[in-house]
């Protein structure tokens, strides 16, 4: 075992669980467990907000399988990539303040407990919950197989072996610190992911020769890695345009990054988050992708993706900064794991137990189960990740997806449509995951486009003339 690369990430990990325990401190003497678990109290400063936003979207898919992919399909895949730019100023400029406002006017702690008080229906809160529970275990399996590989590449032990180390890391500090502890170590995560990603672009572009020289072995090896089209001419525009519904405007609907506009502290900070997550998004998925794509003429011949990121660094930087700089995709891995396993968590404890199960549950009670569910579901995941796919990314988009077709419409049109009721919202659910699960299996990228464009139009379709041909129905029942 590599114990010069090893002993940074070790030392990168001690600080994480000295942060969980500090926050353990503060949810024992907290007065409302459920607030500080699933929000941190709603006290989250601008730079933290940006951090924890840009360390829960830039995931393994960021750092594990983006590099990936973009080492087998080329430039195109970087063009692909930058999508994502627009992530955080989308999600602050469509939900910020009014998010804000309405989910603590209604004392929300979960998107759920927003779509609930909005809809006014016990079937809108159970097929947001099941959604939640379906697609995010998909995105956490993703999240821990590219944990395991990357540790599996750094010492050689067994994959099965490396998965179950990642599980027990990151269930320990989530476990015990809750939401205050995932926003700390988002931070603290964030800013690795920063540094780690400039020294290995540095270091790669230094490796191969230079850009010029970089980019004339890729031509030399095959055009199409240095076009818009990728490897096999597979990327064409309207496919690559999609991705920003995917991506960039569509990531509003996604639960784990819509739960992020209800926790900041005040306007100030939901502004300064803004500027400085768009900045560290940008830069992250730019040069993440990147040097999956300079990595292709350094380490020619590499056939699981998945493992470029983590073989790259220790070819090109010495053993002690390879183990500081791959501290950066653990760092986005384990800060997006603790995010979801806290959304799923809150599903099912707040969403469906305190709502339709002991809604007079007590404070302790409430604690209990919510530590002894998220026990449960990260032995759950763990036990799903024990049979990876080869790209990890994959996973990953399709749960994207999913949530995506599910929730964008219920949100954003119930913030801003006031006709919009329970009917088009159970419409909007029903037809958007529906369509989205049968696309995906028999008719994938549709005309071209990403799979995910055609679930949200007709999603869309559905909220708006299931809310209009209701709605004398509804009002008589509101005046009754």
């Amino acid at each position: 075992m590599n114990w010069a690369v090893i002993f940074p990430l070790l030392v990168f990990l001690i600080i994480i669980f000295m942060i969980g325990f500090w926050a353990s401190a503060n949810l024992k003497d907290s007065n409302s467990f459920l607030q500080d678990y699933f929000l941190g109290g709603r006290e989250l400063g601008g730079f933290i907000l940006a951090m924890t936003m840009t360390a829960t979207y830039g995931s393994a898919s960021s750092f594990i399988g983006g590099p990936g992919a973009a080492y087998t399909q080329g430039l195109g895949w970087v063009l692909l990539s930058m999508a994502q730019l627009a992530t955080g100023y989308f999600v602050l400029m469509i939900l910020g303040k009014k998010f804000a406002i309405v989910t603590r006017k209604y004392n929300a702690v979960t998107l759920v407990d927003f779509l609930k008080e909005r809809y006014d229906s016990k079937w809108v809160v159970l097929l947001s919950a099941f959604s939640i529970i379906i697609f995010l275990f998909a995105a956490m399996a993703a999240q821990w197989v590219g944990g395991a590989r990357l540790i599996e590449s750094l010492t050689g032990l067994s994959y099965t072996a490396a998965l179950f180390i990642f599980a027990a890391s990151v269930l320990v500090y989530v476990i015990i610190g809750g939401f205050r502890a995932v926003a700390v170590t988002d931070a603290v995560q964030g800013t690795v992911m920063f540094i780690g990603t400039f020294i290995l672009l540095v270091a790669t572009v230094i490796a191969g020769g230079g850009i010029t020289n970089l980019i004339s072995d890729l031509a030399a090896e095959n055009p199409n890695l240095i076009t818009p089209y990728g490897f096999d001419g597979g990327l064409t525009p309207i496919y690559v345009s999609s991705f920003w519904i995917l991506v960039g405007v569509g990531v509003v609907g996604l639960p784990q990054i819509t739960v992020r506009a209800m926790s900041y502290k005040n306007a100030k900070a939901m502004h300064r988050a803004l500027i400085v997550g768009t900045i560290v998004v940008g830069f992250i998925m730019l040069g993440m992708h990147l040097i999956g794509v300079f990595a292709r003429p350094i380490l020619p011949g590499i056939e699981i993706g998945d493992t470029v990121m983590p073989l790259l660094a220790m070819e090109v930087l010495p053993p002690w900064l390879a183990g500081i700089v791959l501290a950066a995709p653990m760092a986005a891995i384990m800060s997006t794991v603790d995010s979801l396993l806290l959304l799923v968590s809150s599903a099912v404890v707040k969403d469906v137990y305190i709502n339709y199960i002991k809604p007079d549950a007590s404070n302790q009670s409430i604690k209990t189960i919510s530590l002894g569910v998220t026990t449960i579901l990260g032995i759950l995941v763990f036990l799903m990740a024990l049979s990876p796919p080869d790209l990890i990314i994959w996973l990953n988009l399709f749960a994207f997806g999913g949530l995506e077709a599910a929730f964008i419409w219920p949100v954003v049109l119930g913030l801003y449509w006031q006709a919009g009721n329970k009917f088009g919202a159970i419409s909007s659910m029903v037809v958007g995951v529906g369509s989205y699960i049968l696309f995906h299996s028999y008719y994938p990228n549709p005309l071209g486009m990403h799979t995910v464009v055609l679930p949200i139009l007709l999603s869309l379709l559905a909220f708006v003339v299931g809310s209009l041909l209701t709605k004398r129905k509804v009002e008589r029942a509101q005046l009754m």
